[in-house]
């Protein structure tokens, strides 16, 4: 993204302005920006050397995300081994639902994990897309390929479809997408089956993605923030979770466990941020603590949203100095306690590699969301000089920097396997994700067709899949940091859209800091 005007670069010091924007007029600018206002992207004194290459693992985790695209794909796909699929999807029910993404390993389109991607990647956007270079619009593409989805899947007033495929049906075969035949029934809320949870988070993510797009494509932004705004009134008005009326092809595989109250929070929070309509915030400061503000519920990822508000509520106050969200910074804070190796109020189990350890399926997810939400914080604490006081601990943004890139180097290969759980990123990763497309013949190296269930033969091979499916975080080890790499464990072995999101926007942190970018 080019700068084309220095009142785009707000800085505080009018000298370093002056520098800034006679770089500008030599065409030097954006390249040089953050290395000379570093400190508010938290930055005393940058680390001159770096283990890893950050850079070349934000590539890749940016290129998985067309590796799961469902649709008719564009001439610049870069994934060639894919090719077109779901060219039918919604026809079951009279309306466009072509594109979108596969959230992991099978063929199913599920709403509600789509939409927790794309706000993540959006946030990840939003805090350090002007480090991203050249990743930048790759990354939009991302959003957007995402987007245009979440638009046609609420384009009618009071019903929104959530998801197309049959989860059951599906899972009963492996096959895959360019061959799928499995039925492609398309599941909705409305008034009378409400869904409060999968439509605050599609309300969150066009709110989002409407301030990824604010000045490349004002057209385009405005058109999904005044979706975002009837999609929100929506999961409001019509109160309920989506887990209840359509129990049977959500659960157990995204079942809205943590309710909907999150992400009613959530979409309000990101609706102010998009729209600074004062009614979102009093509606923040009426409904915040019956919506769960201040619970100690400290996971976050596809299904709870509760910290991710309080750490980008605190934000308005630490930041934009909004007094009246302060409590927000004490709920962010009592998180960042609870994520403290040691602290007394450390909630948070660690493996003996020192990895973050939630729960075992697919806990690779609540690793690089914690350390996405540790960086957007240090850069909150450091704008407003703050830190946290964890009892008798403080902490200070450096800290959370260094725990997040701790966490980010033990996916990237710094642990007792000495494996990179990024596919293509480094000497060893694993060799046999469980995903359909990456494990059968591509359509290029075998046209006919593999049938449902004779697909099982490839699945249950002990060979590497043929097609590298780049940048594809998997669920990662055990609590033991054991990883058996076996395509039947999809606790372990299955990437996911919700895994690499948050990864995008720490990647691009950490690839600045090193001069990588």
């Amino acid at each position: 993204m080019a700068i084309s005007s220095c009142r785009l670069l707000q800085s505080p010091a009018p000298v370093i302005l002056a520098v800034l924007c006679l770089c500008s007029a030599l065409k030097l600018c954006y390249g040089n920006y953050y290395a000379i206002n570093r400190h508010s992207f938290g930055h005393h004194s940058r680390p001159r050397f770096a283990r890893h290459n950050y850079r070349e693992a934000l590539t890749k985790s940016v290129l998985f995300f067309e590796g799961q695209r469902s649709g008719k794909l564009p001439s610049s796909q870069r994934l060639s081994w894919r090719r077109d699929s779901g060219l039918s999807d919604g026809s079951a029910a009279n309306v466009d639902l072509i594109g979108g993404y596969y959230d992991a390993g099978d063929n199913v389109k599920f709403g509600f994990p789509m939409a927790f991607t794309t706000t993540m990647l959006s946030w990840s956007v939003i805090e350090f897309g002007g480090l991203m270079k050249s990743e930048l619009p790759n990354v939009r593409e991302a959003i957007r390929w995402a987007t245009d989805y979440l638009l046609k899947a609420t384009a009618h007033p009071d019903t929104i479809y959530v998801q197309v495929g049959n989860p059951n049906k599906d899972h009963a075969c492996w096959e895959r997408p360019e061959d799928m035949d499995t039925p492609r029934n398309v599941y909705k809320v409305d008034k009378n089956t409400p869904g409060s949870d999968v439509a605050g988070e599609m309300a969150s993510a066009l709110a989002a993605a409407s301030l990824v797009f604010r000045r490349s494509d004002p057209t385009y932004s405005k058109l999904l923030v005044r979706r975002a705004l009837r999609v929100f009134q929506f999961a409001d008005k019509y109160r309920g979770s989506y887990s209840n009326g359509l129990k049977k092809v959500v659960c157990p595989f995204y079942c809205s466990y943590s309710g909907y109250e999150d992400e009613l929070l959530w979409g309000a929070a990101w609706l102010f941020k998009a729209t600074r309509n004062p009614m979102f915030l009093k509606y923040i400061q009426i409904n915040g603590l019956t919506l769960g503000a201040g619970e100690y519920d400290n996971t976050f990822g596809w299904d709870n949203k509760h910290v991710g508000a309080r750490i980008l509520l605190s934000k308005a106050f630490l930041v934009q100095k909004l007094q009246s969200l302060h409590d927000y910074k004490g709920h962010a804070d009592n998180f960042i306690c609870s994520v403290m190796p040691g602290a007394s109020f450390s909630s948070t189990q660690y493996t003996p590699g020192g990895l973050i350890y939630k729960m075992s399926d697919s806990n690779m997810q609540y690793v690089t969301s914690t350390s996405f939400l540790l960086l957007a914080y240090a850069k909150y604490l450091t704008s407003a000089k703050k830190v946290v006081n964890c009892g008798v601990a403080t902490v200070t943004a450096s800290k959370l920097r260094s725990i997040a890139k701790k966490q980010v180097d033990y996916l990237l290969g710094d642990n007792p396997l000495k494996m990179s759980y990024m596919v293509g990123y480094g000497p060893r990763y694993p060799q046999r994700i469980h995903h359909r497309a990456s494990s059968l013949p591509s359509v290029a190296a075998h046209p006919a067709k593999i049938q449902c269930n004779a697909g099982f033969s490839f699945m249950k091979s002990p060979s590497p899949n043929p097609n590298i499916l780049l940048g594809a975080v998997v669920g990662g080890p055990d609590k033991h940091d054991r990883f058996p790499d076996q395509r039947s464990d999809y606790e372990q072995s299955e990437p996911a859209t919700y895994i690499n999101a948050p990864l995008v926007g720490a990647l691009a942190y950490l690839a600045h800091s090193f001069r990588q970018l």
